[in-house]
């Protein structure tokens, strides 16, 4: 993971060769918001990011790491007749991944408190309506 004086550097960086600074998204530290702690600002430069769907996700790991890996499931029902192709793999500490899975939750909360709670179970998705 880069550290902000490392971004920093990149985007000076870039400027020299770009002659444009790139935007960068600020956000601050999770345990800022939840101790209304005045942290400091982590600067982010998702310029180069790539996004991808998935529908499809295994969790793996070794005692000092998670792997996390995601597909696309042409077949999402039932056993898929075709392979899962692998598009992105997660590699992280399970420090990062418990803090991961905390902003999942937060996030799914405010979801579910908005617009209702989120059926896992496709079978009752499906007798539903």
């Amino acid at each position: 993971m880069a550290t902000t004086e490392s971004l920093e550097r990149t985007e000076k960086d870039e400027d020299k060769n770009q002659g444009a600074r790139k935007p960068v998204a600020e956000t601050k530290a999770p345990e800022a918001a939840r101790a209304n702690v005045e942290q400091p600002t982590i600067k982010i430069d998702d310029s180069r990011v790539q996004g991808c769907y998935a529908n499809f996700c295994r969790v793996t790991g070794t005692p000092e790491e998670l792997i996390i890996d995601f597909g696309l499931n042409p077949q999402p029902y039932g056993v898929p007749a075709e392979p899962v192709v692998i598009s992105q793999r997660l590699v992280t500490n399970f420090f990062t991944a418990k803090r991961l899975l905390q902003a999942l939750h937060l996030t799914l909360q405010r979801h579910e408190a908005a617009f209702g709670v989120l059926e896992t179970n496709v079978q009752k998705r499906v007798q539903a309506r």
